[in-house]
C-alpha cells in the first residue's frame, strides 16, 4: 500500500473529497454568505485559517489530549482561532464584518473542522494533518467562491462590484435570495457529477483499450 504524499493529501481535500460537491458539508455558510464572490472568498479563507491552525494543533497534542475530552478539547482549540479570525476580519473591514455577520462565530460549528480533527489530525503527524487540512480548506474556498460567482452575477449584474452587463440588464433578484442559493448549488453538483461520470468511463475505455 503506498503511502500518500502531501501532495495527495493537499488534493484529497481540494477536489477528490471537495466539502461542498462531494462531502456536502458546512452548507450553512455555503447558502448564507454566497450571494457575492467577495464575501464567499473572505468566509473560504477564514475557514481555511481556523482549520489549518486547529488541525496543526490538534496534531502536535494528539499524544496528550485523554480521550474521554478529546471533542471537547476540539472545540476549545477551533473556537481560539474563530476568535483570533473574528477580531481580525473586525478590524480590516467592518462592512466586511457585518456582511458575513454571525457566520464568523459559527466557524466553530462547522462540520468539516470537528469532522477534519477528528478523523484525520487526532491520527496524523502534523505534516499530512496540516497540508490535508489546508487541501479541505482551500477546496471550501474554491466551493463558495464558484457559488458566489454566479449568484452574483445573475444576481446584481457585477462580478466584485463591477458591472458586466450595462444598464438594460435586469438582475435575478432570486439569485440574492435563499432559493438561488439551492439552484446554484444544484447546478454546480449536476455538472460535477457529469464531468466525474464522462473522466471515469473515459479512463475505462482507455484501460480497456490498453488491456
Amino acid at each position: 500500500m503506498n503511502t500518500p504524499t502531501s501532495f495527495d493529501e493537499f488534493l484529497n481535500g481540494l477536489w477528490k473529497q471537495n466539502p461542498i460537491f462531494v462531502m456536502v458539508l458546512g452548507m450553512c455558510p455555503t447558502l448564507a454568505v454566497t450571494v457575492s464572490a467577495v464575501n464567499a472568498i473572505s468566509m473560504g479563507l477564514a475557514t481555511t485559517f481556523v482549520l489549518g491552525t486547529s488541525c496543526l494543533l490538534v496534531s502536535l497534542l494528539r499524544n496528550a489530549i485523554p480521550k474521554q475530552v478529546r471533542i471537547a478539547s476540539y472545540i476549545v482549540i477551533i473556537a481560539t482561532f474563530v476568535t483570533v479570525v473574528d477580531y481580525a476580519i473586525q478590524a480590516i473591514s467592518l462592512d466586511l464584518y457585518e456582511a458575513l455577520g454571525a457566520y464568523i462565530k459559527l466557524i466553530v460549528a462547522n462540520c468539516v473542522l470537528l469532522g477534519r480533527a477528528e478523523a484525520h489530525a487526532a491520527k496524523n503527524p502534523p505534516l499530512p494533518a496540516t497540508t490535508n487540512a489546508l487541501g479541505m480548506g482551500l477546496g471550501f474556498t474554491l466551493g463558495l467562491f464558484m457559488i458566489g460567482c454566479v449568484r452574483e452575477i445573475l444576481g446584481a449584474g457585477k462580478l466584485f462590484g463591477v458591472a458586466l452587463f450595462g444598464d438594460h440588464f435586469q438582475p435575478w433578484v432570486v439569485m440574492v435570495l435563499p432559493p438561488g442559493g439551492f439552484l446554484v448549488l444544484a447546478f454546480w453538483l449536476i455538472t460535477i457529477a457529469t464531468f466525474r461520470h464522462l473522466s471515469k468511463k473515459r479512463n475505462v475505455q482507455l484501460e480497456g483499450a490498453q488491456s
